[in-house]
């Protein structure tokens, strides 16, 4: 049980360095981030959902998402944390049995939303997770959308995101996600402010990590910013290629197909 991805995927919220979450959608983007030296793979549920044909924010199935998280489990053995967005309900039994089967698959942590709901309904998702759970082990990331609905600025936004992530842990959470935050100052206020680990989600110009970890940020996601490189540079690829420019940008950066069929051929 020590060496269990739970337990690997907990000591990684409490080490001294921050641990950096890289978020995949797929079984091949996840076995890329373990073998480029990820310390565990997260999902980012915008990713899963566009890799699927769905938009994000409730678009998609729950089997299918299952099937996927299946998928991207059998071939990575790094603690895998899922992101299923509100749960998919807003019946907290349901959102638990959700949770449950998460669990089933192997996946060592979720990260579930507030949203546009009210914090004691994501309170009572968490209490019913663990509670259906009982005691088998799954970290929970609760994620607070203060800062991506502005619900508040400032200090304000702070007292907000605090007050909200009191109610997630005493719930049963373990870790606060506040996506959207990008202010050093705020953000060393909020991890002064609760005893919890807090996780925020790169955002293009923000301060290097090295200063939000010495405010006292413990876990960075990259979101759905992976997914939107590699089909950034999909599509500028076949501009190219359909002007009849050039090919060199779609050989450019390419993997090498002996390399990625044989990370899958010990894993069929």
């Amino acid at each position: 049980m020590n060496n269990s991805p739970f337990n690997t995927f907990t000591q990684l919220h409490r080490a001294a360095a921050p641990l950096i979450l890289l978020n995949a959608w797929d079984a091949a983007s996840a076995l890329i981030c373990q073998n480029t030296g990820a310390q565990a793979v997260g999902t980012s549920s915008a990713a899963v959902a566009w890799s699927l044909g769905y938009a994000d924010g409730g678009a998609l199935p729950v089997e299918e998402h299952l099937n996927a998280i299946a998928r991207i489990a059998r071939v990575t053995s790094l603690p895998l944390s899922v992101d299923i967005e509100d749960g998919y309900s807003q019946n907290p039994k349901q959102v638990a049995e959700l949770a449950c089967k998460m669990v089933a698959l192997g996946v060592a942590g979720i990260n579930i939303e507030d949203g546009n709901d009210t914090p004691e309904c994501l309170g009572e998702k968490i209490s019913a997770i663990r509670q259906a759970l009982n005691g088998r082990p799954l970290l929970i990331n609760a994620r607070t959308d203060v800062y991506l609905n502005a619900l508040a600025s400032g200090d304000k936004a702070v007292n907000m995101c605090i007050e909200r992530l009191e109610l997630y842990k005493s719930a049963g959470a373990d870790c606060g996600f506040v996506p959207g935050l990008s202010s050093i100052e705020e953000a060393r206020s909020l991890a002064t402010g609760i005893d919890l680990p807090i996780n925020i989600m790169l955002l293009p110009d923000m301060a290097p990590l090295s200063e939000f970890s010495a405010a006292g940020i413990k876990r960075f996601s990259t979101g759905p910013a992976l997914f939107q490189s590699v089909y950034g540079h999909l599509s500028e690829s076949l501009k190219q290629l359909a002007a009849v420019k050039s090919d060199a940008n779609l050989f450019s950066k390419a993997l090498d197909y002996g390399t990625l069929n044989s990370a899958f051929i010990k894993e069929a």
